[in-house]
């Protein structure tokens, strides 16, 4: 593992399928095919975390013709207008959590930078690859662009292969000063065209890291060109440098 010297336990397969409160807490696990219960875990606490609900009722939807999916959310395209049967409903659009995207505050303000700009009359198209996310944890976790999974299944698709490079936070000066060593940085790339599809980082201030390489991604940059770019010593951004330069194309 990553973290030594935080064991983490877990289970594949399975749902919650009962918690009870208590001292300890104990929560019962289910096969999540057949749901019969297959094991009984004693924790100090549980952190239900299901989802979040679409609050797209009574907003007078049906009046416009406009039908939500099977989940409630609001269908939208990448301009950002309603669809109705996947046909853009005129003057109707729709941003944030309700279009059930990635639910992130700073998505919903770029989907409302995109809806004006359509509405302006300036097309414009929100894309998603390019929008990056975290985890305020510690130490923290961020990603920006496809996983490995997602972009070896698009590979396979579209007839392209995919690697990956990785680099790690314990060699870096920055982090050494800080006394917080452990992280990881891992890229996602095309070797044959060296596009960089994505990237995960864990480690200290990984969430403000994530941000050069979403804006080159959304450039749709050459890997080999970013390893040239020159960071600053010493930073934790020569994390991501170091993870530039580890790839291999061609």
């Amino acid at each position: 593992m990553l973290l030594d010297s935080r064991d983490i336990e877990t289970h594949s397969g399975v749902l919650a399928k009962k918690v009870t409160p208590g001292s300890p807490v104990v929560v019962e696990l289910a096969d999540a095919k057949t749901k019969e219960t297959i094991d009984t875990l004693e924790v100090d606490a549980c952190l239900v975390a299901t989802g979040r609900i679409p609050a797209t009722q009574d907003l007078g939807l049906e009046k416009v013709g406009v039908q939500t999916n099977r989940r409630g959310f609001i269908e939208v395209n990448d301009q950002m207008a309603v669809l109705l049967d996947g046909e853009p409903v005129p003057n109707l659009w729709a941003i944030g959590d309700a279009t059930g995207k990635m639910m992130l505050a700073h998505v919903a303000s770029a989907q409302g930078v995109i809806a004006v700009e359509n509405i302006c009359d300036r097309p414009k198209t929100i894309d998603y690859r390019s929008i990056p996310a975290a985890a305020f944890t510690h130490p923290e976790i961020s990603y920006v662009g496809l996983t490995e999974p997602a972009a070896r299944e698009l590979g396979e698709q579209a007839g392209f292969p995919v690697a990956t490079a990785k680099s790690y936070f314990k060699a870096n000066s920055k982090a050494l000063a800080e006394g917080d060593t452990e992280g990881i940085a891992k890229a996602v790339y095309r070797p044959d065209t060296g596009e960089l599809l994505g990237m995960h980082v864990m480690g200290l201030h990984a969430a403000d890291l994530i941000q050069e390489v979403a804006n080159a991604i959304a450039q749709r940059r050459d890997i080999r060109d970013l390893a040239f770019q020159v960071h600053t010593h010493p930073t934790l951004s020569e994390v991501i440098d170091e993870t530039y330069k580890r790839a291999k194309v061609g």
